[in-house]
């Protein structure tokens, strides 16, 4: 049975992990630029952080269509939909929110 106990190991640890060998999702980089810096990023209704923050590290999207927000107070937010396709190294958007008239 000792030399069976290798076998064993490999089929309980590929069973642990779902069956098979995962490959890592693949993912578009959201990339931004605009102003303010401190606005708020909102991509799917999941806050990802500032603008600043996004310019600096970008956000990674799996394919398909996203909802993006961008909120800062005294703006009008903006609001945008993308689509992430599959093998696109990234998706870019320009952002300059728009002052609230006194």
């Amino acid at each position: 049975m000792m030399r069976w106990w290798p076998v064993v190991a490999a089929v309980l640890a590929l069973s642990a992990c779902g069956g098979a060998a995962t490959t890592p999702a693949k993912t578009v980089s959201l990339r931004m630029t605009g102003a303010p810096n401190d606005a708020r990023v909102t991509v799917d209704d999941q806050i990802v952080g500032s603008l600043d923050m996004v310019q600096a590290r970008g956000v990674a999207l799996p394919p398909g269509t996203h909802r993006v927000s961008v909120e800062a107070p005294g703006y009008f937010p903006f609001d945008k939909t993308v689509e992430a396709k599959e093998g696109e190294k990234s998706v870019r958007l320009e952002v300059k929110l728009v002052p609230v008239p006194d």
